[in-house]
């Protein structure tokens, strides 16, 4: 159950007796660091919105950010990587829909989904192929049948993920600012009723599976992993929504990690109340399900309310409607205490707040891993010039981690709703008109997992750096993060260490951008025997448009335009994808990061943006300039003629603070005046046109290939892969 004998000591200490198993197995969930964040929740003080929030009991199911006019963005980000490790279809279908329930939960109606997601190599072993292969396939299936559009996030292939795949899902909706739903189950006497799908025995203990290394035995979790339905989902949410608009609801929360315990105790604990509830009133799949299993089920679709006593019958009618179980299962008291029958039996009598409040927490040994001054003294200088930079191109194109990831999001419904005016692959950030205003939001996930290896601390403030310049590049303004921390065991004093320093990064990146952190999730105990995974703090963003016109995209638009870098970062091989692709070495340092630099660099890109000055803007990450030049070729297969860097080498070095920008000839001059309003330079790098993309360094031409071969290596890489894994 993963409990210690300290802390069942003090469980024995608070009841004043020994626990029954049903107890047990209520604190064993609520105690794990899954739900109870035992060893992150100090260190996630750090976030001063999470601070606040935990200090005023004001946590909720996720974060909401004003976007003006009564409009609030509510938006999550969560992990389901253990259980998409031993069940990658279930594991990934679920993810989508819980956090889909996080966000109607708060009366919100979710209008967007993204995932980030991180697999060993593909050509590794075909395990990891059928990881990847039913990972999407989960995450399709769920997203494109409940109806809400797939419209953006990342992928990563890496040997650390080997094994242990990360798939975190983000969910974003919309509400208004005065209809947003409490998690609070306040009133005493008032009816608790539980309402959506039967309760099964799936997903028995996975938020204990989720607190513990994967092993040996993982496979034989499979028990802990849920089974979703998106259809039921999709009844789910409308009856809600309109169950909400009713007024009669007081409180409400799903029923996620922990099931029936999670929600009965938090929604408690919150309105500093207690709550009595009876298991055989609870609508089950099997009628031989013992208490303990039905409070501990993760079975999905389920909501948990507590609703204003006279009127239960009006919310049960609009569930029935939707041909959804709503049962008034128990009611809210003033004992301060959540009391389990079991037709009328006492199962379990335990202190709400001493499941949720008095989970015990832990400050961590914490030391830095040895390996951290190796790599990050290793001499970067001496790397020979390559025998053929558009070879070197060709092969950092066709890199899984850069190559296109269409394979995948073909599979996705990025339509549905018909709100998505920047469809996946054509920006920097996925875009979202918000009906009957003017008004766009931008979406995007970011985290370069080997800056995070090199350090810390300078690769989780790129993260926040990069996924607010993704969304300057589409025009949004940068508004808050919601955040996935993905890392391995923490009672491993390096691990701990990783841990933290990412977290004060995080922090200090957030507030130096404006951008708070909302909301987010922690995933520890991602390693294997053989391995742990790269820190992983991976960075959900939200930016607004105020005219949803004015977006921008990345590929070049029309011949003859202008070519630009805007660079206040310098371009290094540490850390780059050129590096690890071309040498096999993941050395030196993270990109150097200025946050002033941002700042500036991204203020000019909107305002320029917002004046109409640009046909197209790129921000530079992995493979670095030469690799931006192609994506921005590849939209309108569009050539382009250019000039490399002093030292050629740093046209796969990458950087911070930089933008690749295309101007209209008869806007240079407008854009070259604003760029000295802001004390900027523009580097011009030559035009657009043409059928191939050509570099020259000096009198020498370095690269020079039709965009359509370069593309073909991009495009066709992933199903190359698959392809001859199934053979």
């Amino acid at each position: 159950m993963g409990l210690n004998d300290g802390e069942y000591a003090e469980i024995v200490k608070t009841l004043g007796r020994d626990p029954n198993i049903v107890e047990i197995g209520m604190y064993a969930v609520m105690w794990s660091e899954h739900c109870g964040y035992k060893y992150s929740r100090p260190v996630l003080r750090l976030f001063k919105k999470y601070q606040e929030a935990m200090d005023t009991g004001a946590v909720e199911n996720a974060g909401v950010i004003d976007i003006g006019d009564n409009i609030g963005i509510v938006m999550k980000m969560e992990s389901h990587n253990h259980p998409s490790a031993v069940e990658p279809f279930q594991g990934a279908a679920t993810g989508v829909g819980g956090i889909l329930r996080d966000i109607f939960t708060m009366g919100a109606r979710p209008i967007a989904n993204l995932n980030s997601l991180r697999f060993g190599p593909l050509d590794a072993d075909a395990r990891t192929r059928y990881l990847f292969e039913h990972v999407v396939g989960g995450i399709s299936h769920y997203g494109n049948c409940v109806g809400v559009p797939t419209v953006g996030g990342e992928i990563y292939f890496h040997p650390s993920y080997t094994g242990n795949p990360l798939v975190n899902a983000m969910s974003a909706g919309i509400v208004p600012l005065d209809k947003i739903a409490s998690a609070a189950g306040a009133g005493v006497g008032n009816p608790v009723m539980f309402m959506g799908s039967a309760t099964g025995r799936d997903g028995i203990h996975g938020a204990t599976f989720a607190s513990v290394e994967l092993g040996p035995d993982s496979e034989s979790k499979r028990p802990n992993v849920q089974m979703g339905d998106p259809f039921q989902e999709k009844l789910l949410i409308e009856a809600t929504l309109e169950a909400l608009a009713t007024g009669y609801v007081v409180g409400i929360q799903d029923m996620g990690a922990a099931g029936l315990t999670c929600s009965t105790t938090e929604m408690s604990a919150k309105a500093g109340l207690g709550m009595t509830i009876d298991v055989r009133k609870v609508p089950l799949r099997e009628a031989t399900m013992t208490p303990y299993e039905i409070m501990l089920s993760e079975s999905q679709e389920r909501m948990l309310a507590v609703i204003e006593k006279g009127h239960e019958d009006e919310v049960a009618a609009v569930f029935h409607k939707w041909g959804l179980n709503a049962v008034v299962v128990g009611e809210v008291t003033d004992t301060g205490r959540v009391v389990i029958l079991d037709n009328g039996v006492v199962a379990a009598d335990v202190p709400s707040k001493s499941l949720t409040d008095d989970c015990p927490t832990y400050t961590l040994a914490a030391s830095e891993p040895t390996y951290i001054s190796e790599v990050q003294g290793a001499d970067l200088t001496s790397f020979p010039e390559p025998a053929s930079y558009t070879d070197a191109l060709l092969t950092l194109l066709g890199t899984p981690s850069i190559a296109s990831k269409r394979w995948v999001y073909d599979q996705y419904d990025s339509m549905v709703q018909t709100q998505t005016t920047v469809l996946p692959g054509d920006a920097d950030a996925a875009v979202i008109r918000i009906r009957e205003t003017n008004k766009a939001i931008a979406l995007t996930t970011d985290c370069n997992p080997r800056y995070c290896y090199l350090d810390p601390y300078i690769g989780a403030q790129i993260a926040v750096a990069e996924a607010a310049r993704n969304l300057s590049c589409v025009g949004a303004t940068p508004l808050a993060v919601t955040d996935c921390l993905n890392f391995a065991n923490p009672e491993k004093a390096d691990n701990f260490w990783t841990f933290r320093r990412a977290v004060e990064g995080l922090a200090d990146a957030c507030e130096a951008l404006g951008t708070p952190v909302i909301s987010g999730n922690v995933s520890f105990y991602n390693e294997t025997p053989e391995r742990a995974i790269f820190p992983t703090p991976t960075i959900g963003m939200v930016g607004l448009i105020e005219e949803s016109e004015k977006r921008l995209t990345l590929g070049f638009k029309a011949n003859g335009d202008k070519i630009f870098l805007l660079s206040l970062g310098e371009a290094t091989l540490g850390g780059s994808e050129y590096l690890a692709a071309i040498h096999n070495l993941e050395v030196g340092k993270p990109p150097a990061l200025d946050l002033s630099s941002e700042r500036a660099v991204q203020t000019f890109v909107r305002e320029a943006i917002s004046l109409g000055l640009l046909q197209s803007a790129h921000d530079l990450s992995d493979g670095g300039l030469a690799v931006a030049l192609a994506e921005c070729c590849f939209s309108a297969e569009r050539g382009a003629e250019v000039s490399a860097p002093a030292d050629a080498r740093l046209l796969f070095g990458e950087r911070t603070a930089s933008i690749l920008l295309s101007a209209a000839p008869e806007r240079v001059d407008a854009l070259l005046t604003l760029a000295t309003t802001h004390h900027l330079d523009l580097d011009e790098l030559g035009a657009v046109g043409g059928t191939r993309l050509t570099v020259r360094h000096g009198d020498t031409t370095v690269i020079d290939a039709e965009v359509k071969a370069l593309q073909r290596r991009f495009e066709d890489a992933i199903p190359n892969l698959l392809a001859a894994g199934a053979v």
